[in-house]
């Protein structure tokens, strides 16, 4: 195991940026910036030895800070996915946030986690990014401070594991938003995905949960059973951007969450999450992005598996709670395991 730290560029206004380039016994790469602790490539063997990046994202700083950067490979935080009306209620007090995706706030506000750069330490195999959000920033309550630390094992595990503390009482709900593709190009409409999850919770016209949690069974939500992600796609609106309630979820204990297969190629993702949720997206609004190697990347090419809490839970009483409280410490791990089937 290798991990070797090289410059990634300069921000806009001249900060100097870092990437960590971890390397396995079995030729698995992935490469991490301290921009966003923004995961930036993930270079895997398919069932012929040939290594491809499966990982969507940019050749730069440029456009990482670009307005058409859609969180590729970012931690999105203090809150990730939606909290209706940028509103929420803790402790009889009531906290606006910046509103950021139509009358909602989104992954955090206008500056979140992922247009920020993290402290970084190389601690042995491993990487940990630090960063303290000031109470107020993007009105959140409480001074947050967050560890992040990446972890490539030779069982070609990408372990993430995510440790905060406050100072005050506030929500946090912290994910990783990678895009993958584990044909390397092209539709992700052909890959098979199965998530372990009775249930989702449905959503209103503007992607907030209505507090029901509905049944996959019989609808096209159901990825009980392995299948193409494209497969009823068309009988969603506009494709699958939903919160999955894993199964048997327990608190502090990794728990399968689901699995990606690119048939073509061999590849595999196995995601495992102390999480209660898994949204799965399958990259609706890529439009025209310019990528890596020339790429462009377009609507449907990349899917994301972001462990999360449920979004909207400040607003949502009966949800598993997203409030920490000083003295107590917020953990998650999420592990993206790759693998290849013959």
């Amino acid at each position: 195991m290798s991990v070797v730290k090289e410059a990634f560029g300069k921000t806009h206004d001249g900060k100097d940026v870092a990437a960590f380039v971890f390397e396995n016994t079995n030729g698995v790469k992935v490469k991490i910036i301290n921009y966003g602790a923004t995961l930036v490539s993930v270079e895997v063997p398919n069932r012929e030895g040939k290594r491809d990046d499966v990982v969507l994202g940019f050749e730069d700083m440029a456009g990482y800070e670009s307005s058409k950067n859609p969180y590729f490979g970012a931690c999105c935080g203090r809150y990730a996915n939606r909290i209706a009306r940028g509103k929420f209620t803790l402790d009889g007090v009531e906290y606006s946030l910046a509103v950021n995706n139509g009358p909602n706030a989104l992954h955090g506000g206008w500056v979140g986690f992922d247009k920020q750069i993290w402290d970084a330490e190389r601690v042995g195999n491993a990487v940990t990014m630090s960063l303290t959000s000031p109470a107020g920033e993007e009105g959140y309550p409480g001074t947050l401070k967050v560890n992040i630390t990446y972890r490539l094992t030779d069982e070609n595990e990408l372990r993430i594991e995510y440790v905060a503390e406050t100072d005050q009482r506030t929500v946090i709900n912290l994910t990783n938003h990678s895009y993958f593709n584990l044909a390397g190009s092209g539709t992700i409409l052909g890959h098979l995905a199965q998530i372990n999850a009775d249930r989702y919770t449905v959503v209103d016209g503007d992607s907030i949960p209505t507090g029901e949690l509905r049944e996959v069974a019989g609808t096209e939500m159901d990825f009980r059973a392995s299948k193409m992600i494209g497969a009823e796609i068309g009988q969603t609106v506009g494709g699958y951007d939903h919160n999955y309630c894993i199964n048997s979820a327990v608190e502090g204990e990794l728990t399968f969450a689901a699995k990606v297969v690119d048939p073509e190629s061999g590849r595999t993702l196995e995601c495992l999450t102390t999480e209660p949720g898994i949204q799965l997206y399958s990259g609706n609004f890529l439009d025209h992005i310019q990528g890596k190697g020339g790429m462009i990347y377009n609507k449907q090419e990349g899917f994301c598996l972001e462990t999360q809490h449920y979004p909207n839970s400040p607003n949502q009483p009966e949800f598993p709670s997203t409030e920490l409280a000083p003295g107590d410490t917020y953990t998650q791990t999420c592990v993206y395991r790759f693998g290849i089937e013959e």
